[in-house]
């Protein structure tokens, strides 16, 4: 007896899927440009790669076309583009010039750069692994795109400045040595998620949206650098905060007892 039913044929919805892919073509890109020593090109390309980030999961849950599979390619993605690229980008960029000091600084050099890439892979491995029972207003641990931002700005400001990238090795050493632990730390970062497009915002809203982007087109390096070095701050920031009211209030409590 013929099945007079066909089956399905798997597949993948078109939209989001191809909002990663172009992320993930940003991501290899910025490693061809880096190699080829086009620092700028590797910069925009995953800031590129990051506003592309954002636009694929907001268009999965708009258009009600969210899957596993496309939360899992999205990740892998993100691997790349604010994992690898980055850790590539501030290696052959900056780091690379601590072969100068002996070949165990150059060792120091490759290898903050895995421990970079690694702690991406860990921050986004426990990202999937809490999705479903995490507070989606919050982050736990300095999320990658956000750690990659302060990566790309800082090297966009240097490189716009015509300064001496040789005289920064060391900051930048300390920049992705700190960046690598805020992301696999148990600091709770706010994550905009509550934001939505399609709620009634108040009119004062949309102008300060005309201030801010005034304001980035005055100095855009330096301002976007600023802006998310604050972010990546605000997480220590506010646990200190909370560790200090906290034992005021245990103070005060013991002194009323």
């Amino acid at each position: 007896m013929l099945e007079s039913k066909t089956k399905k044929i798997p597949g993948v919805y078109l939209l989001p899927n191809l909002i990663t892919t172009s992320a993930l073509f940003s991501g290899f890109y910025s490693i061809i440009a880096t190699i080829n020593g086009n620092y700028i090109y590797a910069v925009f390309a995953i800031l590129i790669a990051m506003i592309l980030d954002g636009l694929d999961g907001r268009i999965a849950r708009l258009t009600n076309t969210q899957t596993s599979f496309g939360a899992y390619y999205d990740s892998l993605s993100d691997l790349l583009c604010f994992g690898v690229a980055p850790a590539i980008l501030i290696y052959l960029w900056s780091l690379v010039n601590l072969n100068i000091f002996g070949w165990h600084w150059s060792k120091i050099a490759w290898i903050s750069c895995f421990i970079y890439t690694a702690s991406v892979a860990l921050r986004l491995a426990r990202f999937n692994s809490k999705l479903l029972v995490m507070d989606k207003k919050y982050f736990t641990g300095l999320a990658s795109p956000a750690s990659a931002a302060v990566i790309i700005c800082y090297v966009w400001v240097v490189e716009e400045s015509n300064l001496i990238v040789s005289s920064f090795t060391w900051v930048s050493l300390s920049l992705i040595i700190f960046l690598s632990y805020l992301m696999i730390s148990n600091v709770t970062y706010y994550s905009f998620k509550d934001i939505s497009i399609r709620q009634k915002v108040p009119h004062i809203s949309l102008f300060m949206i005309v201030l801010i982007l005034s304001f980035i087109s005055f100095d855009p390096a330096l301002v976007l650098l600023s802006f998310f070095v604050l972010y990546a701050l605000s997480g220590p920031i506010l646990l200190i905060t909370r560790i200090v009211k906290k034992r005021i209030i245990i103070s005060r409590e013991k002194k009323l007892h």
